[in-house]
């Protein structure tokens, strides 16, 4: 990822122009791949109930219509079934083309269908300009880097993530 960023940040010190482009963002692939899997492990939306219009049944269990069920995105994107070795990070489970595509609403973020973030995309620009600027403007390193990652019921560094910053560009 960081070699992604400095090659934009080469490309931007040619043109001449300090601003990101949309063919910048256009061009940070690996980078989204990170957020995605970020998003996987740590969902920006932890779950969120929905009505059953009709009776139903899901793994054995009735569900009337009319009844609130609760959708939690952390067990669908750590589900081993889903997603291989779910514990560990790897971008490349966002790759285009893979043999075997995450199915339909396996992965949701942003939610899905017709309760689908409305402002997905506008969050994938600013997470991307976000990394971008962090990747590019600042050394950082982490203060306890064995911390231990803690599950209460979302991803939680158990003391409390403390980074050390460091500001090494004003040019991003």
């Amino acid at each position: 990822m960081v070699k992604e960023q400095v090659e934009i940040q080469r490309d931007q010190e040619r043109r001449g122009d300090r601003n990101l482009t949309w063919d910048d963002i256009q061009k940070m692939k690996y980078t989204w791949r990170v957020a995605q899997e970020l998003m996987r492990i740590i969902p920006p939306v932890f779950g969120s109930f929905r009505k059953a219009v009709n009776d139903t049944s899901f793994g054995g269990f009735d569900i009337p219509k009319g009844w609130q069920v609760f959708w939690s995105a952390c067990n669908t994107h750590m589900d081993k079934d889903i997603f291989a070795n779910p514990m560990e990070f790897d971008p490349s489970r966002f790759e285009t083309n893979l043999p075997t595509p995450i199915p339909p609403y396996a992965y949701i973020p942003f939610g899905g269908g017709q309760h689908s973030c409305l402002g997905n995309e506008f969050a994938r620009v600013e997470t991307l300009i976000t990394m971008h600027k962090l990747v590019t403007m600042y050394e950082w390193s982490l203060i306890h880097p064995n911390e231990v990652i803690t599950r209460q019921p979302m991803p939680y560094p158990s003391m409390g993530l403390p980074i050390k910053v460091k500001l090494i560009s004003t040019k991003a």
